[in-house]
């Protein structure tokens, strides 16, 4: 049975951080998991609606793993282009609540249950989803998925700005 989701187009500027030197759309080799997908299924990006919803899921992975700043630095920060058709919008708690989701918190219990949804978001041929920042409330991630690498619909701007000094904690972040 197909997903009651709504569909959206997403086009404009969206945010990512990566490690310093590294083309920040390359996918990892074998590609990562993630809140909305298993890198053995399907390999995605993930992008953030702000600066501050960067840094704010940035400090959550250390968190979840108990890591220092200092280890993920130094870092670029990119702005990418997004121009993308078909986007499941789970962006409200109606619209998770919907697919059977809660919002995401920090906190990798309720991955499986995420990673389900993703993969039937993909599974019915849709570019990705947007869905909340798991870190900050008023944040919104772009999971977008990829076929076989490309990164189809996105595009780095410029340069990424070189950080190598931990971040100021954006306001409302939850770890």
């Amino acid at each position: 049975m197909a997903l009651d989701i709504d569909r959206v187009a997403v086009h404009g500027t969206w945010w990512r951080q990566a490690a310093s030197g590294l083309d920040p759309l390359a996918l990892r080799e074998p590609p990562a998991d993630g809140r909305w997908q298993r890198g053995e299924v399907c390999a995605a990006t993930y992008l953030a609606d702000s600066e501050e919803t960067v840094w704010a899921e940035w400090y959550r992975a250390l968190a979840e793993l108990a890591l220092s700043p200092r280890v993920w630095l130094p870092c670029a920060l990119w702005r990418v282009r997004v121009d993308l058709a078909e986007i499941a919008d789970l962006s409200t708690s109606e619209r998770l609540a919907a697919v059977g989701l809660s919002p995401p918190r920090p906190g990798r219990e309720s991955w499986p249950a995420h990673q389900a949804v993703g993969e039937r978001v993909r599974a019915e041929g849709l570019e990705g989803l947007l869905a909340p920042s798991a870190a900050r409330a008023e944040g919104r991630v772009l999971c977008v998925f990829r076929t076989g690498g490309n990164a189809v619909g996105l595009g780095a701007m410029g340069r990424g700005r070189r950080v190598c000094e931990p971040p100021t904690p954006p306001r409302g972040l939850r770890t």
